[in-house]
């Protein structure tokens, strides 16, 4: 897609959000027309067809010129994105579960949400303990190849994130707010850290303030683009056992770290835990346990990308012998670490496409990655 066209695609799906809430209604209105533009210019009785609301159907009709006009200026800062449903970048996991966003607004690299994902959540009030598990388990799961997902809240969200970084890794955020804002506000900095080296994703439009009702809507995003979800620390009414819940309900593992039975934040992993979490004391116990399901996301991309290319089935070579794609991509790769950016102008390939051939070919044994880059294997 052209720079132009990207805009108004762009342009496009902030107009449908901006008129209705429904993911479900926006995400028919996509099916039947096949992009935003088409679906924007489908008229009133299709908007009506796919289930939006006369106020909807209106504000489709005469759309604000100022929340027009700020959209714009919004959409031309770097690093600023909007990944509708028809986007070949969506994220495929989130894809998956039972309620997902019509369009995300992100701000950052876009590949970082192609990565085999780790949620890390739990207390905005944790112990001094507490918090420093939340920094060591992300550390290691930066250093194992896993990007470190959670909400940019206070407490277990922001000490997660903060470590990922520390550890050169990207990492997401997934926010309650428009893009353009941060909430808690004291998170500003580091959510200008995420934006560099990793992510800042919504569902909301911009200017969009915290709500209360936005967190569980928030909480089931970050459960969808993770491999597993890992509960640090929460009391018994939190929402990282939402979150939880969530994930569990997408069919992805959850983990919980037990704690003292003094701990008032250790009692939500405690009832995770008996109602059927796994629990972890280590770091590798959980990267040992989503090994299996790493494998499955590789092989259901691995189907994606040939139903994509309407090749026939893969043969169970290694994927440098399969596919012609996947040569091509190994060509471009030398001894040296290189950006997917920079892979993507020498393939032609989209970000989407690369990141889910380098995941399979590093299962594969094929590739290295680290910080962001990747390499030719040697041996």
């Amino acid at each position: 897609m052209g720079a132009v066209a990207a805009a108004e695609n762009a342009l496009a799906w902030l107009a449908l959000v901006r008129a209705s809430n429904s993911a479900v209604s926006l995400r028919r209105l996509i099916d039947s027309h096949g992009n935003a533009p088409a679906a924007l210019a489908a008229g009133a009785s299709a908007w009506r067809a796919a289930g939006l609301s006369d106020g909807s159907v209106e504000a489709l009709r005469k759309p604000d010129p100022n929340v027009l006009e700020r959209d714009r200026a919004w959409l031309a800062k770097a690093p600023n994105h909007v990944l509708g449903w028809d986007d070949p970048d969506y994220p495929a996991l989130l894809r998956r579960i039972s309620s997902p966003p019509a369009c995300l607004f992100v701000v950052g690299e876009v590949a970082a949400l192609w990565q085999p994902q780790i949620a890390i959540v739990g207390s905005r009030s944790p112990s001094a303990g507490g918090r420093d598990n939340a920094r060591a388990f992300a550390t290691s799961f930066a250093r194992a190849g896993l990007t470190v997902t959670s909400g940019l809240a206070s407490g277990i969200d922001g000490a997660a994130h903060a470590a990922a970084l520390d550890a050169g890794a990207y990492t997401v955020a997934v926010m309650a707010t428009g893009p353009d804002r941060v909430y808690p506000p004291a998170h500003r900095d580091l959510a200008t850290r995420i934006a560099h080296h990793g992510a800042l994703i919504t569902e909301f439009a911009p200017g969009a303030e915290a709500r209360r009702e936005y967190f569980p809507s928030r909480n089931r995003i970050i459960a969808g683009l993770s491999l597993g979800t890992l509960v640090v620390e929460a009391a018994e009414r939190s929402g990282a056992l939402i979150t939880a819940r969530l994930a569990g309900d997408a069919g992805r593992e959850v983990f919980a770290i037990p704690g003292s039975i003094h701990n008032p934040v250790a009692r939500g992993c405690h009832r995770l835990i008996r109602q059927g979490a796994a629990l972890v004391e280590t770091a590798d116990e959980v990267i040992a346990a989503l090994g299996p399901v790493a494998s499955e996301l590789a092989d259901a991309l691995r189907t994606r990308l040939h139903d994509a290319a309407a090749t026939p089935p893969a043969a169970p070579e290694a994927a440098s012998e399969r596919d012609p794609a996947f040569r091509q991509v190994l060509a471009a790769l030398a001894f040296d670490p290189v950006g997917i950016d920079q892979l993507a102008e020498r393939t032609g390939l989209t970000v989407a496409a690369l990141s889910s051939m380098l995941l399979i070919m590093e299962m594969e044994g094929l590739v290295s990655a680290g910080h962001g880059r990747y390499s030719r294997r040697v041996g």
